[in-house]
């Protein structure tokens, strides 16, 4: 029985999980994180596209719309996380007071300040993606109650703000003075990133990268420098070396099949970059899969 001055119930997140093999949505929700798992779901949010799989995670703003697609020979598992309004919010305010103000208003009556999120994909095999594989399990063997759920969600959202002080942290490493012009280079830089990340395969120019990130470029390649530390050449390389060697250790495709696939223009250079990176060339990798 609740009392006048208890906490009023809170809705839990809603959860999609899910298996298509085609799909094509546009729309938009609430605040989410986006997993996928067995292929790649790519999505068109504002100025950015961005590719999601086994390895990374999408965060999407509430209200930002949005348009996903699917298109695998195989189903692709989706296990998406939708937040109620201000769920987050209300958290991350009760772990920013102090003992004192928790202790005046218990139950957050105070006016929660609203976040930004910058849209951008992260590794799910940080603290956070591993909260969400291990939740996607527990959804699929359907062992958690109300209550557990409720407990588990109260995490992710501690571990989702967490990640937010992350990026701040990185945004702080920029040069700019003005906090707003460093959280946009920021933004901007990763818009390029995920581009890059998105369409490795299908040879995006500099032009065009720059372009998606709205900076001139030279402007890009100083601003993606500073926030990787690399250039998008080397990420971009990276990107294509990483795939031919999973397609190598996954599949009986060809050496020259799978240089062409990732978008490398030559066999001669996919080898030798190939071999300087993994210390063997292309045909060894295939036999000692």
């Amino acid at each position: 029985m609740n009392s006048g001055n208890s906490e009023p119930a809170r809705l839990l997140p809603f959860i999609l999980h899910e298996s298509r093999a085609g799909f094509a949505w546009k729309g938009s929700g609430a605040l989410s994180l986006k997993t996928f798992r067995g292929g790649t779901t790519l999505y068109e949010a504002g100025r950015g596209y961005f590719s999601v799989d086994d390895h990374r995670f999408l965060v999407l703003n509430a209200g930002q719309e949005y348009a996903l697609h699917i298109d695998s020979p195989t189903e692709v598992e989706s296990f998406c996380v939708f937040f109620p309004d201000g769920f987050v919010e209300r958290i991350g305010q009760d772990l920013v007071q102090s003992e004192g103000q928790r202790l005046d208003d218990p139950f957050g009556s105070r006016s929660t300040k609203s976040f930004e999120w910058v849209e951008r994909t992260h590794s799910m095999q940080s603290s956070l993606g591993e909260t969400l594989r291990q939740l996607r399990h527990l959804h699929r063997l359907k062992t958690l109650d109300a209550w557990g759920w409720e407990e588990r969600m109260h995490d992710l959202a501690v571990r989702l703000l967490r990640l937010h002080q992350d990026v701040r942290k990185e945004m702080d490493n920029l040069s700019a003075a003005k906090l707003s012009t460093r959280k946009e280079l920021y933004r901007r830089a990763y818009l390029g990133h995920e581009y890059l990340t998105a369409y490795y395969d299908q040879s995006p120019s500099l032009a065009d990268t720059a372009a998606v990130a709205q900076l001139s470029v030279n402007h890009f390649l100083r601003s993606y420098k500073a926030v990787f530390g690399i250039s998008p050449h080397r990420y971009l390389t990276e990107c294509r070396l990483q795939a031919a060697m999973r397609l190598l250790q996954t599949t009986d495709r060809s050496v020259t099949d799978i240089c062409f696939a990732v978008g490398f223009e030559s066999l001669g250079t996919f080898s030798s970059l190939f071999a300087r990176r993994f210390g063997e060339p292309p045909s060894q990798a295939r036999l000692n899969r």
